[in-house]
């Protein structure tokens, strides 16, 4: 049975339980997607910290199976993939093909660099994980700034890494169909973030951070 009012009740109470805890600032760290102005804004503790061009959807917005779309409403970080592989990495069911291909590169149109894994946390997007709703790299960066994707929110690699690296497992993602609100900018010099590190190594062949698992339906 889906139950989304549980975990977003966990994910509002989390970080102020564990900043008494420890007394530590863990930096609450959140996503909005503008549909209308393909946008994607990245927040900490409610202030503004980097705005990112993005693709949506082709198809338009829902959370239907079979329709390829992009779902609305509040989502989480479920799971990230690519930790370590380097910028271009070709992904195949979520797996490092070994593979790299450069911006732009002709006739190809596959998942690189990372995979930021998205789980519905509403009716309205209760599919999204099963459906493989990413937030990913792409090469046809020349197409990011318009609906483009199958469903998935694609970006440029550079930005995927960034955002990847700023972004825990757990944290809200909320897509919208409207403009991005605005909100003041975060501090220059933000608390750290938790999260896994995204050093630039020898591509490994599997990601440290999730199982690399065969996908059970079209995530780009």
């Amino acid at each position: 049975m889906f139950r989304p009012v549980f975990p977003l009740l966990a994910l509002l109470f989390l970080v102020p339980s564990v900043r008494a805890m420890t007394g530590v600032h863990v930096p609450n760290n959140q996503v909005i997607i503008s549909v209308r102005e393909q946008k994607l804004m990245l927040l900490q503790d409610g202030a503004k910290v980097a705005t990112y061009p993005v693709s949506t959807s082709k198809f338009g917005l829902g959370d239907a199976w079979g329709r390829m779309t992009t779902p609305l409403g509040y989502l989480a970080v479920a799971q990230k993939i690519g930790d370590h592989a380097p910028t271009g990495a070709v992904f195949h069911n979520r797996r490092f093909t070994g593979e790299i291909l450069l911006p732009n590169a002709p006739g190809r149109d596959p998942v690189i660099t990372r995979i930021i894994w998205l789980r519905g946390l509403e009716l309205q997007n209760a599919h999204a994980f099963s459906r493989c709703i990413y937030i990913h790299g792409t090469p046809e960066e020349k197409l990011i700034g318009r609906p483009a994707s199958y469903g998935c929110i694609r970006m440029k690699s550079s930005d995927v890494a960034s955002l990847y690296a700023q972004l825990p497992l757990g944290a809200l993602v909320q897509i919208v169909p409207d403009k991005l609100p605005r909100l003041p900018k975060a501090p220059k010099n933000p608390a750290p973030v938790i999260a896994a590190p995204s050093a630039p190594a020898a591509p490994p062949t599997k990601s440290a951070s999730a199982p690399l698992v065969v996908a059970s339906g079209r995530g780009a």
